[in-house]
C-alpha cells in the first residue's frame, strides 16, 4: 500500500481503494483476514479512525466483514462483486461515451465493432 498524503483524494478513500484493489488482485484472498486498523495506521502513520472509515466503506459494499473479537475478513464472493462493479463502471464511464462519440462521427455499430477489434489486434499486452 502507498498513500499520497498530498493528494486531494481523502486518505480514507485511498485506504478503501487500495484494500479493494488488493482483494481484486488476490493479495487478500476471500475468507482471509485483512490487516487491522491498528496495523495499517501504525505502518503508514495514518490515524486509526481514518483507516476504520475506509474499511467501513468496504463493509458497506459487502466486500469485507467484521468478525467480533477476531478482525476484518474478505467476504466470500468479494472478487466477483468487485468485478461486476468495475464492469458496470467501465460501461458507464467509457462505453457510453465511446458510443456517443461514434454516433457523432456517423459510425455504424458494425464500424465501431470493427474499430474495437482493430484495437484488440494492436494490443501488445497479454491477458
Amino acid at each position: 500500500m502507498e498513500f499520497n498524503f498530498n493528494s486531494t483524494e481523502p486518505l480514507y478513500l485511498q485506504v478503501a481503494q487500495q484494500l479493494e484493489e488488493a482483494i481484486f488482485t488476490g493479495s487478500f484472498a476471500e475468507d482471509q483476514q485483512v490487516p487491522s486498523t491498528t496495523e495499517i495506521s501504525k505502518q503508514f502513520h495514518i490515524n486509526p479512525a481514518t483507516v476504520l472509515k475506509g474499511m467501513n466503506l468496504l463493509v458497506a459494499k459487502e466486500l469485507i466483514e467484521k468478525r467480533r473479537g477476531i478482525g476484518m475478513f474478505v467476504k466470500v464472493g468479494a472478487v466477483e462483486t468487485i468485478g461486476h462493479q468495475r464492469k458496470e463502471s467501465f460501461f458507464t464511464d467509457y462505453i457510453l461515451n465511446v458510443v456517443t462519440e461514434a454516433q457523432k462521427l456517423g459510425l455504424t455499430e458494425d464500424k465501431l465493432i470493427e474499430l474495437i477489434e482493430r484495437g484488440y489486434q494492436n494490443d501488445t499486452t497479454e491477458n
